[in-house]
């Protein structure tokens, strides 16, 4: 059996609730970080024939000259694949934030049964499109895309009802707190993503003494090591803020409390709350 990793039932401050997530991550690191692997190895795959079409060269991927309308389209593109991936990463975390929450113990291979598998695909894949498009439009409106809508997959298993309308009203209670807080998060990880992928490169580079053919496999490995662990703890967060914002602002902790007094089963306050 899995360690069961501990969410506090209360609200949380920011730094608190990053905690959780990471403590979340550490307790479902074996399906996070695999499913995160997969998806951003292929994220890697898809991004490759644009970045030699745009004439983005590693280690950084940065514009080419005369190349600016091709590089746009591979921002845009990855913005769409990873706005794609913490959707569903979100999906499996929430599976396993639920019963963390109430202290109910679950294997690893029991929480893709505990996901929704169908409607958080068919979510992702709206969410990816948005978030692409916002990006190619200009990161204005990326930033209302992702801030606003980015818990559906939280909702969706954890909720097991509602959507997108749903995401953004929880993301928008206290002030767009729940929005600025997934931006906080990216904003974290996007740094840390950037140390890694390219401190792994110019670690190789160093070794290997700098050449361009190795360098042009090697860092799309890098940067894809550090994506997949920047979007597994991603999806962790969106499953902690959707839980804390609900006992925050709907009482989830006094209906887990006054379930458990009446000796019933405490899963039934994670019902949707309109």
């Amino acid at each position: 059996m899995p360690a069961q990793p501990d969410l506090p039932l209360r609200p949380m401050t920011l730094g608190e609730l990053l905690d959780a997530a990471m403590t979340l991550l550490r307790a479902r690191a074996l399906p996070l970080l695999l499913t995160a692997g997969v998806l951003a190895a292929l994220e890697q795959a898809l991004l490759m024939p644009l970045r030699h079409a745009a004439f983005a060269g590693p280690p950084l991927y940065g514009p080419a000259r005369d190349s600016l309308g091709s590089w746009w389209v591979l921002v845009a593109a990855g913005f769409a694949a990873e706005g794609f991936i913490i959707c569903v990463l979100g999906s499996l975390a929430a599976a396993a934030a639920g019963p963390a929450l109430i202290g109910r113990p679950v294997r690893h291979r029991e929480l893709w049964g505990r996901t929704r598998p169908v409607p958080t695909l068919l979510a992702a894949l709206a969410l990816g499109v948005a978030c692409g498009a916002a990006a190619f439009a200009g990161f204005l409106g990326w930033i209302l895309v992702y801030g606003l809508f980015g818990l559906v997959s939280a909702v969706l298993v954890i909720d097991r009802a509602g959507s997108f309308g749903r995401s953004a009203r929880l993301a928008a209670r206290g002030g767009m707190r729940g929005m600025w807080t997934r931006l906080a998060a990216y904003l974290t990880w996007l740094a840390v993503r950037v140390v890694l992928g390219a401190g792994w490169v110019a670690v190789f580079a160093a070794v290997t003494g700098d050449q361009p053919g190795w360098l042009v496999w090697i860092t799309p490995v890098a940067w894809g090591a550090a994506n997949a662990v920047a979007y597994a703890a991603l999806g962790c967060v969106d499953a902690v803020l959707l839980l804390e914002t609900r006992i925050r602002t709907e009482g989830l902790d006094i209906a887990v409390a006054r379930i458990r007094g009446r000796g019933e089963d405490p899963a039934a306050a994670l019902g949707y709350v309109p």
